[in-house]
C-alpha cells in the first residue's frame, strides 16, 4: 500500500504562506498548522481570553460624530454594519488568505455564494466565460440559467482539452473557470498550462480548489488569478457550517468585497467562529483524510465487484501523473462503480452501509456517501447524464478522519449485499 509523504507540501510553485507571522528564524517560515492555529489573530486579545470573543452583534456603535468622520477618511479596520462584515470575521479572513498564499480573502457565506460574488462583480452583458465540463452543475446551471438572462455567455469545453479552451476564447471572453480536482471524477488541472492561457490571453482565471485545499495544491503560486473554496468542507471540517471563500490579490478582490457588502451573503458571528475553530486542526484533518483516501481506494480496485475507481492517488486515473508531481495527498473523496449493476442494485450498496452516512457534501469528520444518480442528477435525463458523464452505477464516497480499516470494513459487508 503506497504512502503520502506529507513533507511535498512545500513542492507548490508558491512560497509556502506565512500571513502575519513573523519568521520563526531567518531561514524558516512558520507551517501548516501552526498557521492555522496562529494566522490572523492578535496575540493578545481584546477580551485576553486565548480564542476570540464573538461579537454578537448585527451593528457597532460610534461614540459621536467625529468617530463616524474619522473612520469614513482613515478607512479604519473596525465594525460599522454586520452586512459589510464582523470582527471574528476579519480573522479567519487573515487565515485562510495566510494559508492560500494570498494577499486577501473575502468570506461569502456558502461556496456558491463566493462564486456568485465573483461573478457578479467581474462580468457584464456582453462578456462571455469559459468553463471545463466536470465543474459543479450548480455552478454550471446558475450560469446558464441566471446569467444568460443578462447577456452573459458561458462556453463549456471538455476538462483538460487546453487547445479547445484557448480556441474558445474570443475579445469579449473575461474569465476561464475549472475546479480541480473535479467532483466527482477528480481530474486534476495543469496549474500551469492553464494559468499560462489566461496571461497569454489577457484573461483573468479562477480555479475551485474545494477538493484540495492549500494542503495539497495553491493554485496562486501558478499564476492562477483566483481561488475559491466551499469552506464548509474541508475548513470547517465538522458539518455543522456553511461558509465560502474566494481569494487573489487585494486590488483584483476590491469590487467583489464591495459588491458582497450590498449582496449582503456574509456570515453569522458564531459561524465564523465555527469555522475558525475548525481551522485550527485544518493539517491533522487533512492528513487523515488524504491517508484515508489512499488506503480505501486502493482497496476498492481490488474488490471484484467494483469495476472502476476514481482517485488521483491511483496509477490507473488518467491524471495520475500531474497530479504526482504537483500534489502531496488527494483527500478524502473517491468515485466508484459497481460491477454489472443498475441504478437499484447501486442504491442497496449505499443502503447497506452501517458507518457511512448518506448525506451530500464532503470533507467532514464523518464519512458520507451518495450515488450521484440520486442525489445530484435524478430529474435529469439518461442522456443528459451521460453527457456529465454520470453513470446510474456511480457511488461518491467522501471519506471522514475515522480509522480507515472500520471504513474499509463498512465498504467489504455492503459491497456483499
Amino acid at each position: 500500500m503506497s504512502t503520502i509523504n506529507q513533507d511535498r507540501i512545500r513542492l507548490s510553485k508558491n512560497k509556502p504562506p506565512s500571513g502575519d507571522l513573523p519568521a520563526l528564524t531567518a531561514a524558516r517560515k512558520a507551517g501548516i498548522s501552526t498557521i492555522s492555529v496562529h494566522a490572523g489573530e492578535a496575540r493578545q486579545k481584546p477580551t485576553n481570553s486565548i480564542t476570540d470573543p464573538v461579537a454578537m452583534a448585527s451593528t457597532f456603535t460610534f461614540e459621536n460624530t467625529q468617530a463616524i468622520i474619522d473612520f469614513i477618511e482613515n478607512d479604519e479596520d473596525r465594525g460599522e454594519y454586520g452586512r459589510y462584515g464582523v470582527p471574528g470575521e476579519k480573522v479567519v479572513e487573515r487565515k485562510l488568505a495566510a494559508l492560500e498564499g494570498a494577499e486577501e480573502g473575502i468570506l461569502f457565506s456558502s461556496g456558491m455564494a463566493a462564486l456568485v460574488g465573483l461573478f457578479n462583480a467581474k462580468l457584464s452583458a456582453g462578456d462571455e466565460i469559459i468553463f471545463f465540463d466536470e465543474c459543479y452543475h450548480r455552478s454550471r446551471e446558475y450560469c446558464r440559467r441566471h446569467l444568460s438572462r443578462f447577456g452573459i455567455v458561458t462556453r463549456q469545453v471538455k476538462t483538460g482539452d487546453y487547445d479547445a479552451m484557448e480556441g474558445a476564447i474570443t475579445g469579449k471572453t473575461r474569465l476561464l473557470v475549472s475546479e480541480s480536482p473535479t467532483n466527482p471524477h477528480l481530474s486534476i488541472l495543469d496549474m500551469d498550462r492553464f494559468a499560462t492561457i489566461g496571461k497569454k490571453n489577457n484573461v483573468e482565471t479562477l480555479i475551485d480548489a474545494t477538493l484540495a485545499t492549500p494542503f495539497n495544491i495553491q493554485p496562486l503560486g501558478y499564476g492562477v488569478d483566483y481561488v475559491m473554496h466551499s469552506a464548509t468542507k474541508y475548513f470547517g471540517g465538522h458539518n455543522d457550517l456553511l461558509a465560502g471563500v474566494v481569494l487573489g490579490s487585494s486590488e483584483k478582490l476590491a469590487e467583489v468585497r464591495a459588491l458582497r457588502g450590498v449582496m449582503g451573503s456574509v456570515n453569522s458571528p458564531h459561524n465564523c467562529y465555527l469555522l475558525e475553530r475548525g481551522l485550527k486542526t485544518f493539517e491533522l484533518r487533512m492528513q487523515r483524510h488524504n491517508e484515508n483516501g489512499q488506503r480505501v481506494a486502493e482497496y476498492l480496485e481490488s474488490h471484484p465487484r467494483v469495476s472502476r475507481v476514481l482517485y488521483p492517488g491511483l496509477e490507473s486515473h488518467p491524471y495520475f501523473e500531474i497530479a504526482r508531481q504537483t500534489m502531496p495527498g488527494f483527500g478524502g473523496l473517491i468515485t466508484f462503480e459497481v460491477a454489472d449493476a443498475d441504478w437499484t442494485a447501486t442504491s442497496r450498496v449505499v443502503d447497506a452501509t452501517r458507518l457511512a452516512r448518506i448525506a451530500p457534501s464532503l470533507g467532514g469528520v464523518e464519512t458520507l456517501i451518495e450515488q450521484p444518480l440520486v442525489m445530484s442528477y435524478w430529474g435529469y435525463t439518461p442522456a443528459e447524464r451521460a453527457t456529465f458523464g454520470i453513470t446510474d452505477n456511480m457511488i461518491r464516497l467522501a471519506c471522514g478522519i475515522e480509522n480507515s480499516e472500520d471504513i474499509i470494513a463498512d465498504l467489504q459487508q455492503a459491497l456483499s449485499v
